[in-house]
């Protein structure tokens, strides 16, 4: 039912019923004349800017209609003085006030990071809201809790999650009513006794806090139902908690503890208790036997060390800082502590006594791999993969990690964040991320690593998860408050994880996209959760009518709930099985199981292909794919992926170094996804590539990442009496058994979900006598001794393949290389028409004179990274490594030296050129 302010006109009292609360519709006008609606006793002015001047003209105009006002959302994301002022009026203008929802946390950063309001306090006079039962002060900034809270005679809920509290005030002891108290995610380091005389509290959630220790109070908490005291450094429990005999839930994983009272084997109503992750080492029978125990993560059974005497504090020397050059791959974590940076720009922090033995960490920069890197849909990489070894190592204190990104350069929708993702058991899990920015262009991603493994940084849409009870549960989007899923009793035997993320879909993109004025979609919604495939009892989901649409004005023909599974491609059309509810703002149905959900409204008769289209346009970046053959060498392929804008820019560029096959016709991809290139009909890829397979290459498109491939194609065909023709075909998933014959025929088969993509012609021209090897004449291919016995050699043929690497970049190398300008100048003046001349020649003229010089190699590589061409330098540096074994190798073949000896770096200098054969 609608109360009407401010005399709106009757045609749209009906459609403003439930708008009020719906996030595209204005509830409260913010000047005279402007029509205020209000929903039933609901206000709602937290999901538009300027809530709180709406506010305030309300209460200046002494609405009678505000005495039906029960509950109120109102955001803090506003000037702290406006809104202090503002909150000052509700308790005279809102007498009947039973929520008070003051939460931040609802805008977001430009990286997803969840914005904290400006809340700090409440003004006085808020203890005069004799009604108020439910007070949410979340994701805000109280350092301590006010005072008018305490005075609430009436308060049942308190939440203040996200917030800076060290510590609670001991007269919160005295709320007579209160059942529910959530203080996650502060700084609290004790706990006052006075909170055991809560007599009536139900569900108490400490979690994510700095607790060392519990008052054994807490034993007189005689209604506690359930206790959440997850992630804290708890190293001893009260033996008073045995005394909780309402207590149905005890979380306690991820703390210290050695040790648990055995007086909790016998609470009479426990149904789980969460002993993960601690250092338990013994346990109560009762215990180790009961069903309803978790101790995943707890070295039990194994013999227990012998407690470490307490360090002199005096003689502790300071925690050693480390700055690994890129020549290292390792460094010592000793029971000190350290603070590490590695070359990379990775920084990790180990505390004293994270170790009780000293210890070696190696690290390792991987670039993505299909088998290494898995995505979600909608996900975007930000960064390379790190591998920290040895893996699984367990420490005695937490270890942080701070992971350098490269934040994306493309408008990213709302409702998304950045999380630090590691790979566990060949499944990737995402760990709790903080980010900090040193610069503009300097983002780190913080977590607090459990395990040593790969790790990496992604840009995902916001997930929700909780851990679901066979009580059941309500999960709610943080990112669309009207998307909501309901279990309810007996949905499940065992606790299970389930997790919700949404996607939002810009109207005018779908309207374009399906040329059709009235095309809406609700968001997307996609729900996993670990265990059983299905549940026991219907799951209620509830989504938002798409934009435009309400239940007065609903065509039931026209609307269309879309499922589909992670493993397929196609929308099904589920509208007919399943029952729609319908309100005025909000669609409801029930599922047994979960997948991808969605509501369309449109006129279109048959859905499924639209919203393929409309999903793959929310995929954050498409690329297209090149195939050219250099010039001088047309046995050297390039294969490259790049974003749709960049593919005309990209060629023009190149097209002086390279020439056809061209993409004749759109070739799309999107981020991370896998395809192969197969050469075929005559002609076969260079088969020591370690991505080769049968003539095929399996490649990875991440947007961020220079995705350039250069590979030689060979042929068995005499080529000294006749042209080769052949082709280079690209294959979305795996490949098909047999390739057909012609071209033509692919394209016809060519759609948006065939394997096959495109065909495009390579042809190797017939060979002219030793001229057609396409290395050039103009320099011959004698012993370059170029380096040093300290840094490596480079052999001639070495630097010709650097240069076929560099292209336009040339310039910029041999500036960071130490050449003038001028002799750039002159470079470009001889070789005016070939790029490939200018290239080697600057090369060559450089290594000439630097024949004898030490730290050659190394100045080169250095280079190379400055002028950002790290993939070419990362060549360089496996041409030297491998030069290296095969020149031991060879030695010790010879016998000149022991089977199990490290060869002293300067016999090197005796046969470069041997070291690079």
């Amino acid at each position: 039912m609608a109360a009407v302010l401010e005399g709106p006109k009757p045609e749209e009292t009906a459609a403003a019923a439930e708008d009020a609360a719906s996030p595209t519709v204005e509830a409260v006008g913010s000047r005279p004349g402007v029509p205020i609606l209000l929903a039933g006793n609901q206000l709602n002015l937290d999901l538009r800017p300027g809530g709180c001047r709406r506010l305030q003209y309300l209460c200046s105009q002494q609405h009678t209609q505000l005495l039906q006002v029960e509950f109120l959302r109102l955001s803090t994301h506003e000037d702290p003085r406006l809104l202090d002022d503002t909150l000052a009026k509700v308790p005279w203008s809102l007498l009947r006030l039973r929520s008070l929802v003051l939460k931040g946390g609802q805008s977001r950063g430009a990286l997803g990071a969840c914005l904290h309001g400006t809340l700090t306090t409440l003004p006085a006079s808020m203890r005069d809201l004799a009604c108020l039962a439910h007070l949410d002060l979340s994701f805000n900034r109280l350092e301590t809790l006010p005072t008018c809270v305490l005075e609430l005679r009436s308060l049942d809920a308190l939440l203040l999650s996200h917030n800076r509290l060290s510590e609670l005030p001991e007269a919160l002891g005295a709320l007579p009513t209160l059942t529910f108290l959530t203080v996650t995610h502060n700084r609290l380091e004790r706990l006052p006794p006075t909170l055991g005389s809560l007599s009536t509290l139900q569900r108490l959630d400490l979690s994510e806090n700095l607790l060392d220790t519990i008052p054994s109070e807490i034993g007189d908490l005689s209604s506690l139902r359930e206790l959440n005291l997850a992630s804290n450094r708890l190293q001893h429990l009260p033996a008073s908690l045995a005394g909780l005999r309402s207590l149905r839930l005890l979380v306690l994983h991820s703390n210290l503890l050695s040790s648990v009272p055995p007086g909790l084997a016998h609470l009479p109503l426990i149904t789980r208790l969460d002993l993960r992750d601690n250092q338990l080492r013994d346990l109560p029978a009762e215990l180790l036997d009961a069903p309803f125990v978790r101790l995943q993560g707890n070295p039990l059974g194994e013999a227990s060390p012998a407690p470490p005497s307490p360090p002199d504090i005096s003689q502790v020397p300071e925690m050693p800082r480390l700055f690994l050059t890129s020549d290292l791959d390792s460094f010592l974590v000793t029971p000190h502590g350290c603070s590490v940076t590695l070359a990379c720009g990775v920084r990790l922090q180990f505390p004293a006594g994270a170790t009780t033995t000293p210890i070696t960490i190696h690290y390792r920069l991987w670039l993505p791999e299909p088998g290494l890197v898995s995505l979600g849909p909608h996900d975007f990489l930000l960064s390379g993969v790190l591998e920290l070894q040895p893996h699984g190592v367990a420490f005695q204190q937490d270890v942080s990690l701070w992971l350098l990104f490269v934040p994306p350069r493309v408008r990213v929708r709302r409702c998304r964040e950045v999380v630090v993702r590691t790979r566990s058991d060949n499944i990737w899990n995402d760990l709790e991320t903080h980010l900090e920015e040193e610069a503009p262009k300097r983002r780190w991603a913080r977590c607090q690593v459990p395990h040593f493994s790969w790790f990496l940084v992604v840009l995902r849409p916001v997930s929700n998860t909780c851990l679901l009870p066979p009580e059941g549960a309500l999960l709610c989007s943080s990112g669309h408050p009207g998307v909501k899923v309901t279990f309810p009793p007996g949905v499940t035997e065992e606790p299970r994880q389930v997790s919700m993320q949404v996607v939002h879909m810009a109207g005018l993109e779908l309207r374009a996209l399906l040329e059709e004025s009235e095309a809406a979609v609700s968001p997307l919604l996609c729900l996993s959760q670990s265990g059983p495939p299905s549940f026991l009892q219907p799951v209620t989901v509830q989504l938002p009518l798409p934009p435009g649409v309400t239940g007065f004005s609903l065509d039931r023909s026209h609307l269309h709930l879309l499922y589909r599974t992670p493993l397929t491609t196609t929308w099904d059309d589920i509208t007919t099985q399943v029952a729609l509810e319908f309100t005025h703002l909000y669609a409801r149905f029930q599922v047994t199981h979960f997948s991808w959900y969605w509501l369309w409204y449109t006129t279109k008769t048959c859905v499924g292909g639209l919203a393929r289209k409309a999903w793959e346009r929310l995929r954050l970046h498409r690329v297209n794919l090149i195939a050219l053959q250099r010039r001088r060498d047309p046995e050297q392929v390039l294969l490259q992926c790049l974003p749709r804008s960049k593919v005309d820019a990209t060629l023009s560029r190149l097209l002086d170094r390279y020439r056809g096959p061209e993409p004749s016709e759109t070739v799309e991809m999107f981020e991370g996804e896998k395809f192969f290139a197969a050469f075929e009909r005559g002609i076969d890829v260079d088969a020591d590539r370690p991505d080769c397979v049968d003539g095929r290459i399996c490649f990875v498109f991440y947007s961020h990442l220079k995705n350039m491939k250069e590979v030689y194609i060979t042929t068995a065909l005499d080529r000294e009496a006749q042209d080769v023709r052949g082709q280079v075909s690209f294959y979305r998933g795996s490949l098909p058994m047999e390739v057909p014959e012609e071209a033509e025929a692919a394209r016809r088969r060519k759609g948006t979900d065939a394997l096959w993509m495109a065909t495009l012609p390579i042809k190797l021209p017939r060979l002219q006598g030793a001229q057609g090897s396409g290395q050039g004449t103009d320099f011959s291919l004698m012993p370059l001794n170029l380096g040093d016995a300290e840094t490596g050699f480079l052999t001639q043929s070495n630097l010709l393949s650097v240069a076929s690497r560099l292209g336009s970049d040339w310039p910029t190398v041999a500036l960071h290389l130490g050449m003038p300008y001028r002799k750039l100048q002159r470079i470009r003046h001889e070789f005016r028409d070939d790029l490939d001349g200018q290239i080697r020649h600057m090369l060559f003229s450089w290594a000439e004179s630097q024949t004898g010089q030490p730290g050659a190699v190394g100045h080169l590589v250095q280079a190379l990274e400055q002028s950002d061409r790290q993939d070419v330098a990362e060549e360089v540096r496996a041409i030297l490594e491998l030069g290296r074994h095969k020149y031991q190798d060879s030695i010790r073949r010879t016998g000149l030296a022991p089977e199990d000896s490290t060869l002293p770096s300067t016999s090197a200098s005796q046969n470069p050129e041997s070291a690079q054969a």
